[in-house]
């Protein structure tokens, strides 16, 4: 009988405090993932890294050319591993959020890549899903998933 009570009491705890937290903790981390596309839109890499855990694991889709250094471990690896690298070989290279999707820390943005790949002139036009992980008010980790023959097409002569 107490074991059953306990049982109750931890589902109606469950039902009362989950999905509070939970609606909360979704916008807060929905509130940093759309910091980091308007921080990466201007240009404000310092915003950019400052969202990130000093341990974020940042993993670009299989098969992207960018995949080489899989993981990126760190906001400073992912800056000059990643970022410095895109942003040296694009023109206009921009990440396009369309549609978020929550749940407690977890956030899936779609949308679409654009830009021109400066060593061939050719220009992008590829959808993508991002996977951000927040823990603490800081993003832990980034999964990728593209089109990664457009991104090979539109970089290889």
């Amino acid at each position: 009988m107490r074991i059953i009570l306990m049982m109750i009491g931890l589902v109606g705890l469950a039902a009362c405090s989950s999905p509070s937290s939970d609606q909360t903790a979704g916008s807060e981390a929905r509130a940093l993932v759309e910091q980091v596309y308007a921080g990466f839109a201007a240009g404000d890499m310092d915003a950019v890294t400052g969202a990130m855990a000093t341990d974020i694991v940042w993993n670009e889709a299989e098969g992207n050319p960018y995949a080489d250094n899989n993981p990126y471990v760190g906001p400073e690896t992912v800056l000059t591993g990643l970022f410095a690298r895109l942003g040296g070989e694009w023109d206009g290279f921009a990440a396009m959020p369309q549609e978020y999707v929550t749940q407690g820390g977890r956030v899936i943005v779609f949308g679409r890549y654009s830009g021109t790949y400066k060593a061939t002139g050719k220009s992008m036009d590829a959808p993508f899903a991002h996977a951000w992980t927040v823990e603490d008010g800081k993003i832990v980790a980034f999964q990728q998933y593209t089109d990664t023959a457009e991104h090979a097409a539109v970089m290889s002569d």
